[in-house]
């Protein structure tokens, strides 16, 4: 499993991921450990529950099987660069370093605004005037086949427990509708 972000979501997504029993879990993270925006503790339990942190690089591409299902992601390393509008270093390709990373659930936790990767490698994912994924309100279901969203990445920022239950919402759901 790879999950693809480092503030403290991710880090809830990955440790939740190692509870439920996922064997291997990784945080693939575009810069280092000292931009990372989850809390120090948050890094701390996550390194003690034995979650691989892959820093310094950056998705690519999310292969799959044919059938839908996501079997590695193609990631590109990266160095850290000048400041961004953030004020945090930028991270630049490194050429040549493409390396594929065995996947076989891909949780992006980044930010609240629609990924520009996911946006980016799925055109027809309809996305509504503010870039925010057009979901079901009562399902979690997207406007693609196989893809269900909720949380700030539907609404905008909003709050823990109304993602919560949007997650709910999607979970009664994911596994009934084929």
């Amino acid at each position: 499993m790879c999950i693809f972000g480092a503030g403290n979501v991710a880090m809830d997504a990955a440790r939740t991921a190692v509870r439920l029993g996922s064997e291997k879990v990784s945080i693939i993270y575009r810069r280092t450990r000292e931009e990372m925006p989850a809390r120090i503790e948050e890094v701390h339990h996550a390194k003690e529950e034995g979650i691989e942190f892959r820093m310094l690089t950056s998705p690519l591409a999310f292969n799959g099987d044919g059938n839908g299902k996501v079997t590695s992601v193609t990631c590109q390393k990266m160095k850290l660069g000048e400041a961004d509008s953030s004020g945090r270093p930028r991270p630049v390709p490194i050429p040549d370093s493409q390396i594929t990373i065995p996947c076989d659930l891909a949780v992006i936790a980044v930010g609240s605004g629609a990924n520009l990767i996911l946006t980016e490698v799925t055109p027809s994912m309809n996305l509504n005037k503010w870039g925010y994924i057009i979901a079901d309100e009562n399902t979690g279901r997207t406007t693609m086949k196989r893809f269900w969203a909720g949380g700030d990445i539907v609404t905008g920022q909003a709050t823990v427990i109304l993602a919560m239950g949007a997650a709910r919402k999607a979970d009664q759901r994911i596994f009934t509708i084929t």
